[in-house]
């Protein structure tokens, strides 16, 4: 027992050399070895192979915000020229318009310019065939007064004066002073 004693006491004071708190050398230099190695590890394949991704990653958003740059310098060129087109087709579809407008005020011109004329020519041709028809009309009635003149001469002197060239000449004159006498009445309304 007295081994046992003496064991006993050297562990007691071992246990009051070795604090809890504070780990003795060994475990110390065996952590920090663990750490080395470890570090050196990390530092030798993890590291490359991150800073490699995060390279690749960062070249895909700078490539990504090129082309998003290019895409909307792109954008915005087109749609300055479909502006610069738009705007283009705007002057010309009013240039039409207008020309349509003109074009049309000249057809109308032109239609109401042929109207008139038409108009002018069927009125001419109306007072033609007017004056031809009264012309004939005064005719027609000249030679039938003139026979009806004759015969009632013949019923108030009691013999037929159709044949005699005197009583023609008569009903001529007769008529000519009806004619004269109408101008100047016409003559003296007007």
């Amino acid at each position: 027992m007295a081994q046992f004693a003496a064991l006993s006491a050297v562990t007691v004071a071992a246990e009051e050399e070795h604090n809890i708190l504070a780990p003795a050398i060994y475990d110390w230099l065996l952590s920090l070895i663990i750490f080395l190695v470890l570090l050196v590890f990390v530092w030798k394949s993890v590291v490359p192979k991150l800073q490699k991704t995060l390279d690749e990653r960062s070249e895909k958003i700078e490539g990504g915000i090129e082309q998003a740059q290019k895409a909307q310098a792109e954008a915005s060129a087109a749609l300055e020229s479909y502006n610069a087109q738009l705007a283009e087709a705007r002057v010309e579809a009013q240039q039409i318009r207008d020309d349509a407008r003109a074009e049309g005020a000249q057809i109308v011109a032109e239609l109401k310019a042929q109207a008139t004329a038409e108009a002018q020519r069927i009125s001419e041709q109306a007072q033609a065939q007017i004056e031809a028809d009264r012309t004939s009309a005064f005719q027609q009635l000249k030679s039938e007064i003139g026979v009806l003149s004759v015969d009632l001469a013949g019923q108030v002197v009691g013999q037929s004066l159709s044949a005699d060239d005197q009583a023609k000449a008569v009903v001529d004159r007769f008529l000519a002073d009806l004619e004269k006498s109408d101008s100047d009445n016409q003559a003296g309304a007007k």
